[in-house]
Formats: C-alpha cells, structure tokens, sequence
C-alpha cells in the first residue's frame, strides 16, 4: 500500500507493507468556501462577541497586524486584503500600519519569501517587521508568565493603538488547537517566555494534548499572555488539505477562537475505539 502525508510543499509519499492490518484515518473533507472574500469580509463587519472591525478605529490610529510566517499553511495573500481594505473603509493610511511577522523562534522571510506569502503588492505598499525574540530592544514589556517571569512582547505591535491578530485553527498535539493567542505566545514573545511556555514541565502535563484548552496549562499561559497585551481583533481562518478556507472565524479574541475550534473539533477530528501499535504521521 502506498500513501502521502502531508508534509513540506509536494508531499510524502509512504510505502506499506501489505500484509499488515493498515488503517487510514483522515480529517473530513470540508470543501471550501463558495466566495472567501465574501466570508472575510462578512465575519470583519459581523464579528463574534464584539464591533466590527471599522467600528474599532479611528483614521488617527496606528495598526499592526500579525501575521503567520512561511512555516504556516495560512493563506496570508487572500487573507489579509479584506482586512487592509476594511482599515482603509476606516480612513487609515497605508503609512500608519504595520505588519508584523509572527516568527516565534524561526528564522526571518527573505524579501522573496515575503512577496509569495502576502502578495508583491502588500510588500511594495507596508511596513513590515519580522519578529525577533533575541532582541531586546524591539520587546516591550506585558506582564508576566506562569513561572513569574516578566514576558517580553514585539514593540512594534505593543506601540499601535489597535493590534489585530491572524492565523488559522486545527487541532495542536500540545497546545490545544493553534490560531488565537499563539500569534502572541510564541508568534511575537521573547525567547525566554517561549521556552518556559515549551518547557518539559509544560508539556508533560496530560492537559496539554489534542483539541483540550481548558486545563492546559500551555493554552492558558498562551491566552493569559495574549490579553495581557489587549489585542483589539482576531481574524481566524480554518483550511481543507487544498488550503481553501473553509470557515472565518473574527472578533473577540476568546470567543472568536472558541467558535472556531468549536467547527474544527467536529471536522478535524476522528475518534478511534483503541490506540494503534504504531502511528505515521506528520506535523502538518
């Protein structure tokens, strides 16, 4: 038997023996949207437990935007244009945003890099940070984290006056589900509260698994951080394996995640009546 994983860009192709007992479990196939820009721009004016986005600004605002970097299947070139264009219906000039790219630990885009993630033309037109969590002079303090330590966040999106967060929403082997406060811890903290929020103790405890937040230490330090630095909008997206966007999910950052991985826990997931022997899979 042959089958691909999802990895990298072209797959991986797995070779199985045939005479083994294999069982293929997969996500539903949830077919993506009929008009994705229609749904973004539906979910920005009609958001979760909130305002819409326009409502929330002023033409004198300052904005920053994160977004996920190139590790991530998010679809940030048909994501973030309704969103820009919603700041621009609010009177905001292109010279008072900021996009800020949530890197965590990984390494910073190439300008090539950029231009295919966002668009040539998002590139040409606004300023763009890319995350660094070793530098200090570019974090501001928010707060502190579980272990009592004071949690350093990206300075660019600390110094606007509305900070919108973006990402995607599946089911997270360690933190629960990703999307919402992860663009913050770790998309835009500082090397430290990374770690500590990674840590073994952190991981070892049995909460920190599969779709569970309640209890999760991991998740809870990650939504503890992130309202620490008061974020003024979540824009949510859930994706098939063809990277369609399949739901939109925006407002308030608890209950605009909390509708999301609601629709993803009874899509994503399969259950089984008993563990398996052995598991190939990947991370994606």
């Amino acid at each position: 038997m042959r089958m691909q994983l999802a990895y990298g860009r072209d797959g991986l192709w797995v070779d199985l023996p045939d005479d083994v007992l294999v069982t293929i479990i997969e996500p539903q196939f949830v077919p993506g949207l009929p008009d994705e820009r229609a749904a973004l721009v539906s979910a920005l004016r009609s958001p979760e437990g909130g305002l819409p986005l326009r409502d929330l600004t002023r033409p004198n605002d300052t904005v920053a935007v994160v977004f996920s970097d190139l590790t991530r299947p998010v679809p940030n070139d048909r994501v973030l244009p309704p969103l820009l264009e919603e700041l621009a219906l609010a009177g905001i000039p292109d010279s008072q945003i900021v996009l800020v790219n949530a890197l965590g630990t990984h390494r910073p885009q190439t300008e090539a890099e950029l231009a295919e993630m966002l668009g040539s033309e998002i590139v040409a037109r606004y300023r763009i940070v890319q995350h660094d969590a070793w530098d200090k002079e570019n974090l501001v303090e928010a707060g502190k984290n579980y272990a009592g330590r004071t949690v350093w966040i990206n300075r660019a999106y600390m110094e606007a006056s509305v900070r919108i967060l973006t990402g995607f929403i599946e089911p997270h082997f360690f933190a629960g589900f990703s999307g919402g406060p992860k663009a913050v811890l770790p998309g835009i903290s500082d090397i430290e509260a990374i770690m500590d929020n990674h840590s073994g103790a952190m991981l070892a405890n049995s909460q920190a698994t599969w779709a569970v937040t309640e209890g999760n230490p991991v998740w809870e330090e990650m939504l503890a951080v992130a309202g620490h630095t008061a974020p003024t909008f979540l824009l949510n997206v859930t994706l098939n394996r063809e990277r369609q966007i399949t739901g939109v999910f925006a407002g308030r950052l608890a209950a605009a995640h909390r509708a999301g991985a609601a629709f993803v826990r009874e899509t994503a997931m399969q259950p089984v009546s008993e563990p398996f022997d052995i598991v190939i899979t990947s991370n994606s």
